[in-house]
């Protein structure tokens, strides 16, 4: 070894005894430390009715845009992967563009919402949501904005309301291709998956098979996070970025069971929206009859929804103006965290802003 090289190995040393001293102590203070607050930006609540919340979130700017955006978040996931802490929420950067941001949430289904069926969220929710937006702004039109099976809900319901008063419509990670969600499928496939019993038996599809039916797509990245975690324990961005993220994850909601057994067998075993016999409440869904502006955002590394399974959708959607979007990032990292807040935030916001006029 030179004597020149000396200082830097010195220094590097020093680097590496600093990080290891904050890693251990930052380590005790991250087990008794509280949880984040997520989903904190002012809202006010609309309504509340068993598993259904919608929100308002109050206004931060002078100027609004007139057409209000309603977002419709997944059904086994909580809504504040959209607002999780001031300079990481969309709905504060939407707030903050001019937008009149409202929130279609879940709670955990009530025990007497056992029965609940996919025609109550096509039919009564997302519509009984439309109707307290257009009370309370005033507007007849608004914008629909769908993420993973919201955004299933939500072509389900723009389809069967081609003459409705959706001005435009935004899907993110939305699988439409049920088939090409491999590993789902292998789960799912019914010579091995009693979904009758399962339902039958509990009343839903309990939030810790779900939990675990998503953990086993990648089985050794909870480990491999908790390794980096450790690695990480001296940065304190990367905590708080990790805690944000990992409440999340694991903050599933459970499915009623009706709910659950029809998109089973309707859609993992039969492919129905894909091969154009989807039907709810009677009625057949054809996406052909969905006119207005449409883009659709897709996440080049989605482990959830892989790109097989929503690439046919922007074919299968009848607007002339629509718009794929394909960005670099998963399931997760495309909606929120840097990667969001470089990619799709500021796309959405271009798109958004002279359709909403």
């Amino acid at each position: 070894m030179s004597e020149a090289d000396a200082p830097g190995l010195v220094e590097q040393a020093r680097i590496a005894f600093d990080r290891a001293l904050q890693r251990n102590i930052k380590g005790l203070s991250y087990f008794a430390s509280p949880a984040p607050v997520l989903g904190a930006s002012p809202k006010d609540v609309l309504i509340q009715r068993g598993t259904m919340n919608l929100y308002r979130y109050r206004a931060q700017t002078d100027e609004v845009y007139r057409v209000p955006l309603l977002l419709v978040m997944a059904t086994t996931n909580r809504g504040y992967i959209f607002d999780m802490v001031p300079g990481q929420s969309l709905v504060e950067f939407l707030l903050k563009r001019g937008y009149d941001v409202f929130m279609l949430d879940w709670s955990p289904p009530r025990p007497d919402e056992r029965n609940l069926s996919l025609e109550d969220y096509v039919l009564d929710f997302i519509p009984s949501a439309i109707e307290r937006i257009a009370e309370e702004t005033g507007e007849p039109d608004f914008t629909l904005v769908g993420y993973c099976f919201g955004g299933v809900l939500s072509v389900l319901w723009a389809a069967l309301h081609p003459d409705g008063p959706m001005k435009n419509l935004v899907t993110f990670t939305t699988p439409v291709d049920f088939k090409a969600m491999e590993m789902f499928q292998a789960w799912a496939d019914r010579r091995f998956f009693d979904v009758d019993r399962l339902v039958d038996t509990f009343g839903q599809c309990p939030a810790d098979m779900l939990y675990t039916s998503f953990d086993m797509l990648r089985p050794a990245q909870r480990i491999a996070g908790q390794i980096r975690l450790y690695d990480n324990m001296w940065n304190d961005e990367f905590v708080k970025s990790h805690r944000m993220f990992d409440r999340w994850a694991t903050d599933m909601l459970p499915l009623a069971g009706e709910y659950f057994r029809q998109t089973t067998k309707m859609l993992m075993w039969d492919n129905r929206l894909y091969q154009g016999t989807m039907e709810v409440g009677g009625k057949s869904v054809d996406l052909k009859n969905i006119a207005a502006p449409f883009l659709h955002v897709v996440a080049e590394h989605d482990h959830i929804v892989p790109r097989a399974a929503s690439a046919p959708l922007i074919d299968m959607v009848g607007s002339t103006d629509k718009e794929e979007v394909v960005l670099k990032g998963g399931h997760v990292s495309l909606v929120a965290g840097g990667n969001a807040i470089r990619r799709l935030w500021p796309r959405l916001d271009d798109w958004l802003q002279e359709r909403s006029l």
